[in-house]
């Protein structure tokens, strides 16, 4: 299987430091939805990590969340696309839980529903969490100029991240190797 995993906000959607708290405020970055779209029919699976606290901040709820992730979904197959397992942590910073990036429990979820193992697996990010997450579980972390990825650029990196400027760059570079 060729699995690789994506982060939503700043990823596959425009970001806000306000939160994505509606359907109305998700908005795809350019490129992405058919980048997910290519890489599907290219034969990857994508699925998705994506950090929610804005749900323990009761800024949306879960419904909201779900909507989006439909209108996600619906956007992909109107491409021609699947896309795979979306989970997600609703928890704040501060509750402890083990599946908020940078802790690496939605990639051990999405490991341990398709059966792989996580080394090599590409985890395309654009913070410091996304890419201490994949470190932590041995993915090859991918970082993406979008979203926050040019402030993540601005800080120390670690060895071995591979940089492109988006999602639909990332396309690229896997679908070429097809």
């Amino acid at each position: 299987m060729k699995l690789i995993i994506l982060d939503r906000d700043g990823v596959i959607n425009h970001d806000s430091d306000a939160y994505i708290k509606s359907l109305d405020e998700w908005i795809p970055i350019p490129g992405s939805i058919d980048a997910i779209a290519r890489l599907s029919k290219a034969g990857w699976t994508v699925a998705v990590a994506t950090n929610q606290s804005g749900i323990a901040r009761g800024y949306y709820d879960l419904a909201t969340l779900e909507a989006m992730h439909a209108r996600l979904r619906q956007l992909v197959a109107e491409q021609g696309g699947e896309l795979g397992l979306i989970v997600h942590c609703p928890h704040g910073p501060d509750d402890g839980c083990d599946c908020r990036k940078p802790r690496p429990g939605m990639l051990h979820q999405i490991a341990a529903h398709y059966g792989v193992a996580l080394h090599g697996v590409w985890f395309v990010g654009d913070s410091s969490g996304d890419l201490e997450a994949a470190l932590a579980v041995d993915c090859q972390p991918v970082l993406v100029k979008t979203g926050k990825g040019g402030r993540t650029l601005g800080k120390p990196l670690p060895d071995g991240i591979l940089i492109f400027d988006d999602l639909a760059a990332v396309a690229d570079q896997l679908t070429l190797e097809d």
